[in-house]
């Protein structure tokens, strides 16, 4: 029992030098000296062995100094974490990015260690990195990805550790797996589910959200009448007409190519670039045009931002001002409408003047705002007042009083020639520069 008393004395007297200084050392090294006993046998035979403690103390403050850098360097490495990971994919993807060279810097993560260090991060940056491979839209790398995961180490094994979330961080990371699918519009499969089981349990958080993702994708993924597909047309006269209809939302409405992209050559040998010039009209507006007061004038506005997905089209508008109370004319109802032929499970017009009840509110009142009227749209290669007047000199051969109504452009400038601009992976708005007004206030 003398053996540990005389072990801590000497570590009690080491650490004078520290308080003491040269003086302290030197009662330290006298102390030492006199504690350790000799080597004298035991009662059964065996020699005592002596505690010896290094006659070198650290200097003041040696302790606190390497406590420091130690938590210098964890602190880098842990900042560093990502862009090691980031590094590795730009060293094993080279320049050639595919949806081969992903799949292979995966098997080379799975391969390099059975435990798997490291893999929430290498998640997070295989997650961001794969945009720049095209491969955010394929299911098969989804899943080979969630086996990055060590299978049954994160399954809660009692009821205590499913109360509680259990590897907060590795579930944490599997549930932005599936964000970021349900962000991209991909449908898990019967392997996610079992490759998330395995890794996580049923009761876990991703398979939680992998439920919900089952649940709500079948019900509005046909739900929008004019979907927009994934891999949008190179040709802008496509994506003219695509657009046109998305905007007009009317079946009877009538596309219209006034002029298709050419290129001519002058007397003088220069070369003549003819925009493309895209228009829609539906009956409705056609009728309105040409009961539009020719008094009044028309405005052509315009560009209007259109995205569809990472692609911004613009286009133009030919509006009026609504109609003025006094110049409206009331349209006389068709008797027909309310012959004894009509059904009266199906009615074509209802007219009736039902009493409220005793608990309705009548100072309820509804205020019919009337809007702008917009008589067409139309979509150009090049959004200059002489390409919009070629659409205009188009829509008079089919609505002639257009000829005699006053048109007014009003036409903001853009940057490029082109009407259609695609969004940048990675952008941040600038904030010095100033926001443009969305309606210029000069007439041209």
């Amino acid at each position: 029992m003398n053996v540990p008393r005389y072990l801590l004395r000497v570590q009690c007297i080491g650490c004078a030098p520290i308080f003491f200084g040269t003086g302290g050392q030197q009662v330290a090294l006298f102390a030492r000296a006199h504690l350790q006993p000799s080597a004298k046998p035991n009662i059964y035979g065996q020699i005592l062995r002596v505690f010896h403690r290094s006659a070198v103390c650290p200097t003041k403050g040696g302790y606190q100094g390497d406590y420091e850098t130690a938590l210098k360097e964890k602190e880098e490495e842990k900042a560093n974490s990502l862009i090691t990971q980031d590094d590795f994919f730009e060293r094993m993807g080279g320049d050639f990015k595919s949806k081969n060279e992903f799949l292979q810097i995966l098997d080379a993560f799975i391969a390099k260690d059975v435990r798997r260090r490291g893999h929430v991060d290498f998640i997070y940056a295989a997650l961001k990195k794969m945009p720049e491979f095209g491969v955010q839209y394929d299911i098969a790398v989804y899943n080979k990805l969630l086996e990055v995961f060590p299978k049954e180490v994160f399954v809660p094994r009692n009821y205590i550790q499913k109360m509680f979330n259990h590897f907060p961080r590795q579930q944490e990371c599997g549930v932005q797996v599936l964000e970021q699918m349900s962000t991209y519009g991909v449908m898990p499969n019967v392997e996610t589910k079992v490759i998330l089981a395995e890794v996580f349990g049923l009761q876990s958080h991703p398979v939680k959200k992998l439920r919900r993702i089952m649940y709500w994708f079948p019900k509005f993924k046909h739900v929008s009448p004019y979907p927009v597909p994934h891999v949008l047309p190179s040709d802008p006269l496509e994506i003219a007409k695509f657009s046109l209809t998305r905007i007009a939302a009317d079946l009877d409405a009538k596309i219209t190519i006034y002029q298709y992209p050419s290129t001519d050559l002058t007397e003088t040998g220069e070369e003549v670039t003819c925009p493309y010039i895209v228009g829609i009209q539906s009956p409705d507006q056609h009728s309105l045009l040409a009961k539009h007061n020719p008094s009044r004038p028309v405005f052509v506005e315009g560009p209007f931002n259109l995205w569809l997905r990472k692609k911004c089209v613009h286009y133009y508008l030919l509006r009026a001002d609504p109609i003025p109370a006094e110049e409206k004319v009331e349209e006389e109802i068709d008797p027909e409408l309310f012959s004894p032929h009509q059904s009266l499970f199906f009615p074509r017009l209802l007219n009736l003047d039902l009493e409220l009840d005793l608990g309705d509110d009548y100072s309820f009142d509804v205020e019919d705002v009337e809007n702008d009227l917009v008589y067409a749209m139309c979509m150009v290669g090049k959004g200059d007042e002489v390409t919009l007047s070629k659409w205009i000199s188009g829509l008079q051969e089919s609505c002639p009083v257009l000829g005699q109504i006053p048109t007014v452009f009003r036409i903001q400038s853009m940057n490029s020639s082109s009407d259609v601009h695609e969004k940048p992976e990675h952008s941040e708005p600038n904030q010095n520069e100033e926001k443009e007004p969305e309606r210029s206030k000069g007439v041209q």
